[in-house]
């Protein structure tokens, strides 16, 4: 009964989008399939021992294991073998294999292609409001309507930023990225409250609840009060003043287009497309920024700063700034008819293939399904990008081909995203800046579940050293160059240096 009903959520959403058979990639894995399972399966197999034969020594060690399926990485220091003396370590770049915290926030199958936020299917989230979900995400539950009242007029309250931090704004380049003025912004916003700044207000200021709420009502407010400043840097217009009676997206919409009219009301269907994009994009585990925003947290540094170096991580092009690539990837193939030879060309290593993979998903990504049928409503209204025809042909090309099926390279999230967003009059380089408004959601979530952890500690990674042992200092008349040596790489002066 719990399939069906998220079959037919799906179906809802599907019809209040106009996908029809359009959007076929919609029924390719149903990611809600698993939501009327009572149990958890046991996450890797569930608690017991593990038994460690050290081949080094002989000797053997028993480890718990977590019904969380992890072991203690503390419980390796006991094996040792000589040497000097320290325990047993692991080596993980990029923290492949690595649970740093315990988290009750989001949950994602990779290999089903699953993404839950507090439990809830991604594809039934879409029904709802962008601060409906916001507070689920942090809160634990979905809000009553008191609730819902309660928190979007605390959020719209705070969408407002302080003079200091516009003026800080304007003193930068017109050209400056708009994602340096957000990181600009937010560390403006740190300075302009001190009242919450546990380096100036106590290492407890953050114990109370209220203080807690209230930073994380300002940043979600004013994040996209700063996304609208960044905007019109770059267009030399001035962004509305926020508009309080408005629904979030609706209001952010409002202070790009309205040129100041408060009789200006964006499109709907637009403002729920963008609305629909912004839940996907709120929260998604233990990523590289929210990752990022916990190492900083667990400082006891101010929310602001966290997050600033949250949105910093998301700025690179590795994390935020893939749909860029993607949409780069498709005006350069340019026509349906070149797709065999970039295929080819994938395939030789020649040419690389954006928003197919992803790190997590070893199946369909179950927001880029979504994201397609938001592409149909856009350009419906919009009008249709030539590009999706590119889009859709390369998907089912990528998809009916034994290359990327074994290697399970299916689209993600960014392979529409960027068509999307260029079909509502964002340019390229605004489009991080999108990811960023959301995310910050997620962030806050996880900032403050760090605060209740018993667990956090001051992040402190170890390391293998394997530089030069010893060595003894030795004045400079006695030193000698090395061709091996490191050294700076000097760039020539300009010339207007040597004028």
């Amino acid at each position: 009964m719990a399939h069906h009903n998220a079959l037919s959520r799906l179906s809802v959403l599907s019809h209040h989008l106009g996908v029809g058979e359009e959007a076929p990639c919609l029924a390719r894995q149903d990611t809600a399939a698993a939501v009327d399972e009572s149990v958890r399966p046991a996450p890797g197999g569930g608690k017991g021992t593990l038994t460690v034969l050290d081949n080094r020594t002989g000797k053997k060690y028993t480890l718990e294991v977590s019904e969380g399926g992890t072991i203690n990485a503390q419980a390796l220091k006991q094996i040792t073998a000589g040497g000097d003396g320290v325990g047993l370590r692991t080596y993980d770049p990029g923290y492949t294999n690595t649970s740093a915290v315990i988290s009750h926030i989001s949950f994602i199958d990779g290999d089903k292609g699953i993404l839950r936020y507090r439990g809830y299917p991604i594809e039934e989230l879409t029904e709802a409001s962008y601060l409906e979900s916001a507070f689920l995400v942090l809160y634990g539950n979905l809000p009553t309507r008191p609730e819902l009242a309660a928190f979007n007029d605390s959020v719209m309250m705070h969408n407002g930023v302080p003079r200091a931090v516009e003026d800080v704004i304007h003193a930068m380049p017109h050209d400056a990225h708009p994602m340096a003025i957000i990181l600009t912004g937010l560390c403006a916003l740190s300075g302009c409250h001190p009242e919450q700044n546990p380096a100036l207000a106590g290492q407890n200021v953050y114990k109370s609840r209220e203080v807690q709420d209230q930073q994380i009502a300002r940043l979600i407010g004013k994040i996209s009060t700063l996304a609208a400043l960044a905007y019109h840097k770059s267009t030399g217009r001035t962004a509305a003043r926020p508009n309080q009676r408005m629904g979030f997206a609706e209001n952010f919409l409002y202070m790009l287009d309205s040129n100041g009219s408060p009789s200006y009301r964006p499109n709907p269907r637009l403002v729920r497309a963008l609305e629909i994009m912004f839940i996907l994009h709120q929260e998604h585990e233990m990523n590289c920024s929210t990752a990022a925003a916990r190492h900083l947290a667990s400082s006891g540094v101010d929310v602001y700063t966290a997050v600033a170096g949250a949105v910093g991580a998301l700025y690179g092009p590795l994390h935020g700034g893939a749909n860029e690539a993607v949409l780069r990837m498709l005006e350069r193939i340019g026509s349906v008819d070149n797709i065999p030879s970039f295929i080819a060309g994938v395939k030789s290593k020649r040419e690389k293939l954006f928003g197919f993979g992803h790190r997590v998903y070893k199946n369909f990504d179950p927001r880029a399904k979504i994201i397609r049928g938001v592409a149909d409503d856009v350009f419906k209204i919009a009008g249709k990008d030539p590009m999706i025809e590119v889009a859709i042909a390369l998907q089912d090309a990528a998809l009916s081909d034994d290359y990327f099926v074994s290697r399970k390279l299916y689209p993600n999230v960014d392979f529409y995203s960027g068509l999307v967003y260029r079909a509502m009059g964002f340019p390229p380089a605004f489009f991080t800046v999108l990811f960023a408004i959301p995310r910050v959601v997620g962030y806050c979530a996880h900032w403050r579940e760090s605060l209740a952890d018993p667990d956090t500690k001051i992040l402190r990674p170890q390391q293998d050293y394997r530089g030069v042992w010893l060595r003894h200092f030795t004045p400079m008349s006695q030193r000698n160059q090395t061709a091996t040596a490191d050294r700076p790489a000097i760039k020539p002066p300009g010339n207007a240096y040597r004028r």
